[in-house]
């Protein structure tokens, strides 16, 4: 049986704005097409009706950069730059996490996540397995990969061999929603010849690969020293961008490094958030932009962040680059729309979804409340999307056309449940 959707508005893609009554005809997964008015009651083949006629559809947010489960380490290392925050805090710290945390922590991310508006995000972690499992009973989409560095040889081979296995246990998996990556850390955790390997591994599987890249000034300075080359160079030269690659942060980037990333078809997450609070620097998103690269939009991790709403991350898109380049008209809000939907969903190679409602694409939708003061008056729909509301004005939501979240409740997570893990989980790290 189709499902119908009855919304008072909606905001197909950047170009599409309906602020009146319409429906959307579901076929399973897929957005079968949208009319104006009301679905017609005479007859027909029998549907399942949901009227939701004081909300405003939008598509489902990409997040195109975590880590999930670093929801676990939320506010316990703030205020400290990329590298102390990683040795002195982070790393202590996940050396204590069990397979039973990151599952929990990554419910608690997905829960954040679905009553946040976001529909679909990418994760590089630890002990994947157990977090991919979480995403199949949450009803998220997901773009996962396992988390490697080749500190020495036994990493090395550890890491291809968990990717290796990880891929063949869950790629497609959950109705299609969990598509698998390879997902080395850095080239400064990953040395010339082992990112070499996972080239040639994600040629052999057919996916993309997902890295970290030049998100520090240190890390560009450290690279050029021991390399002669950035990193967006090095990961040329060493055979990453012979595959799929969507390169997260690219904060200190040179002309000649984007030229790279253009000729190449790089994809870039931009973490506008995460970059300022690790005091990393502001990634050059207009000139990315105008260069014809691809980027979406990533929070990064939970711990860096300190949150998952992709509601702040597109206004902050929008607004931040305007100070920087003293020009109101830099990053309007449909380009800002557009990275956390649409072009998302290319940064991260997905095919099947389009960031958009547009007939034919994935069936993942997010309602907002047409009454909340953010949607009120409606000059111009999308802005006030983009420049006021945030995850609260979140009502309901679809993926791949099944509802997950109702009147800003999750109906896929015992929240109670996460909620006593995290306390639990929470306790056994501090000792």
């Amino acid at each position: 049986m189709k499902t119908v959707i009855e919304v008072g508005g909606a905001i197909i893609d950047k170009d599409t704005v309906i602020a009146e009554p319409l429906y959307f005809v579901l076929d399973g997964d897929i957005i079968e097409r949208y009319e104006r008015g009301t679905y017609p009651r005479d007859g027909g083949e029998p549907v399942n009706l949901i009227r939701k006629q004081k909300r405003i559809a939008m598509p489902g947010l990409v997040n195109t950069h975590g880590h999930a489960a670093m929801t676990l380490l939320r506010g316990a290392g703030d205020d400290l730059p990329l590298m102390t925050w990683l040795n002195e805090r982070i790393f202590p710290l996940e050396d204590k996490l069990t397979e039973d945390a990151i599952y929990w922590g990554t419910q608690l991310a997905a829960w954040e996540m679905l009553v946040s508006g976001t529909t679909t995000y990418t994760d590089m972690y630890m002990m994947m397995d157990h977090a991919a499992k979480a995403v199949a009973e949450s009803g998220i989409r997901a773009v996962l990969s396992v988390g490697v560095v080749g500190f020495n040889d036994v990493s090395r081979e550890n890491g291809l061999h968990r990717s290796r296995s990880f891929h063949g246990n869950w790629h497609r998996q959950a109705s299609g929603r969990i598509t698998v990556t390879l997902g080395p850390h850095a080239p400064y955790t990953c040395p010339p010849d082992y990112l070499t390997e996972i080239a040639e591994l994600a040629k052999e599987l057919d996916v993309p690969i997902q890295i970290h890249l030049s998100e520090t000034q240190t890390e560009v300075v450290n690279s050029q020293g021991d390399h002669n080359l950035t990193p967006i160079a090095l990961a040329e030269k060493v055979g990453l961008f012979d595959v799929p690659t969507l390169a997260a942060h690219c904060v200190h980037v040179t002309d000649d490094d984007l030229d790279i990333m253009a000729r190449r078809g790089v994809r870039i997450a931009h973490n506008p958030q995460s970059n300022l609070k690790l005091g990393s620097g502001i990634a050059p998103l207009p000139k990315m932009l105008e260069k014809g690269i691809v980027v979406g939009l990533g929070t990064d991790g939970a711990a860096s962040n300190n949150n998952l709403d992709m509601f702040e991350e597109m206004r902050l898109a929008a607004t931040l680059h305007k100070g920087v380049a003293q020009d109101a008209e830099v990053i309007p809000a449909a380009v800002a729309f557009d990275l956390a939907t649409a072009l998302g969903a290319k940064a991260c190679f997905l095919r099947q979804l389009h960031g958009t409602l547009k007939p034919g694409a994935a069936a993942d939708m997010v309602l907002l409340d047409a009454a909340s003061p953010h949607l009120l008056p409606q000059h111009n729909l999308l802005s006030n999307v983009v420049y006021a509301c945030g995850a609260d004005d979140v009502r309901d939501v679809f993926v791949a056309g099944r509802q997950v979240v109702s009147g800003g409740e999750p109906l896929t997570i015992d929240v109670e449940r996460v909620r006593a893990e995290v306390a639990r989980i929470k306790e056994q790290l501090i000792k």
